[in-house]
């Protein structure tokens, strides 16, 4: 257990005092932290503790005048804990039969706010649905649907600003969509179409758009999370009252970029959000063979870091979570950790088959009693916001769109042959000429491997 000790703003005295537990199997942690100004260099008071810890310093009224704040001097060796037998607690608004848990610290939501929010979760519920089916019919080559975390997509999309720029993982297509991003342009990055905006070179699922500052999706796991502080920075300096938002999983956090990128968020107060969707199982890997801390909030303490953990399941709190996370990381110019509680309920992707390496009966737990879609449907239905005959209305609508555009999209031309070679060099060098003409007398010598019907030459 570890005391938190909050001092008011003209540091006299101790005003009151909060107990916080960690997870884990140990005894007792005295931790003390000020809260005032964040500005460099300011330090720790070695004495603002209470009498019970004072009695445990050998030298008393004596520190160690370290670079970056005093530190008191004991005589007692003492290790601190690795954690507490309590895990930290989550934040909810809603139970799961749609109602409001009694006494919650929450906004309310508008009804045509909540119903754009339903809408777009079940938009991206179905996208999902027929582009995974599109992939297992051979019609584009790989897929990754978001099922089970539409919540923490659309939600925190909403507690955002456009103005925020946003650095996803892989599995934040409804961030986009909430931001603008059509079913039309999803669908023609997924087949790899002239109409594409990353020209056909990127694998499907890996959006970007720089109309609605969203940052380009790439493979490697979590060079976004380092790239987010260095926006935040940028965003600070030039004062544009935006901050970044960072997307990961929590076995994301296991890379040295997870690292790299929170401590110097920290170090620079740069006002970056770091979202993680902490889904249980990065691909096979359940969370218990990831880390030994109690997720990944309790991280944040050791980076200096505010954080929160959320029931990423739930619509209300994940939005109200961020938006407080982001009025914080703004007017306070620091970073946010929030870590988002939900379940995976899909395969990792096409490549993966999760049948093999988790009981189908968790599965299918998470996929009805616990889906963020059905919980937050019952709460605007109990608001008389939402209907059966709305339901099937939208549900009919969004297919035929869904639809629509893939059969657009595949039907479409792929981008022109000179785009493998484009926006890298001002002027081509001698190298990729050669590969040009190389695969143009491929083309030309193997015509039938090579149907130019589909794309220009």
């Amino acid at each position: 257990m570890a005391t938190w000790f909050l001092r008011s703003s003209n540091n006299h005295g101790v005003i009151r005092k909060l107990s916080m537990a960690f997870s884990g199997k140990s005894t007792t942690a005295v931790v003390r932290r000020c809260f005032g100004s964040m500005e460099a260099g300011q330090k720790l008071d070695p004495y603002s503790c209470d009498d019970g810890y004072r009695e445990n310093i050998g030298h008393q009224n004596q520190d160690l005048d370290f670079p970056g704040g005093k530190i008191p001097l004991t005589s007692q060796m003492k290790f601190i804990s690795e954690a507490s037998d309590k895990r930290l607690p989550c934040y909810q608004v809603l139970h799961d039969d749609g109602s409001l848990i009694s006494n919650t610290i929450h906004d309310q939501l508008g009804e045509e706010v909540a119903v754009n929010m339903y809408s777009a979760m079940v938009t991206l519920k179905t996208m999902d649905t027929y582009l995974y089916e599109a992939q297992r019919q051979g019609r584009i080559s790989f897929y990754m649907t978001t099922f089970g975390e539409e919540a923490i997509n659309i939600a925190s999309a909403a507690a955002l600003s456009p103005h925020d720029f946003v650095l996803p993982q892989y599995r934040e297509a409804g961030v986009l969509l909430w931001r603008g991003f059509t079913v039309q342009e999803c669908t023609n990055q997924c087949f790899g179409n002239k109409d594409d905006k990353g020209k056909g070179r990127q694998m499907p699922v890996h959006y970007g758009s720089n109309k609605h500052n969203v940052i380009t999706i790439s493979s490697p796991l979590a060079t976004q999370i380092s790239q987010a502080a260095g926006v935040a920075y940028s965003l600070k300096m030039d004062k544009t009252g935006a901050c970044a938002v960072a997307y990961t999983g929590e076995g994301a956090t296991s890379e040295g970029d997870f690292h790299a990128g929170l401590n110097f968020a920290a170090v620079m107060e740069a006002p970056v959000i770091f979202i993680c969707r902490n889904n249980g199982w990065a691909i096979s890997t359940p969370v218990h063979e990831q880390f030994r801390s109690d997720g990944i909030v309790a991280k944040g303490l050791g980076y200096g870091i505010r954080s929160i953990r959320v029931d990423g399941n739930d619509v209300i709190a994940v939005y109200n979570a961020v938006r407080a996370a982001r009025n914080m990381a703004i007017s306070e110019e620091r970073p946010i950790l929030v870590e988002a509680m939900t379940y995976r309920v899909g395969h990792h992707s096409t490549s993966d088959d999760s049948t093999k390496y988790r009981p189908t009966n968790e599965i299918e737990y998470w996929k009805t009693a616990r889906s963020p879609i059905a919980i937050f449907r019952k709460y605007i239905q109990r608001n008389g916001w939402w209907s059966d005959d709305l339901e099937s209305e939208l549900y009919r609508d969004v297919k035929k769109q869904v639809l629509e555009a893939i059969k657009t999209a595949e039907g479409m031309e792929k981008p022109a042959l000179t785009e493998l070679f484009s926006d890298v060099y001002e002027q081509m060098p001698p190298n990729l000429h050669e590969q040009e003409r190389s695969i143009r007398d491929a083309i030309s010598k193997y015509p039938k491997d090579y149907p130019t019907t589909d794309f220009h030459v």
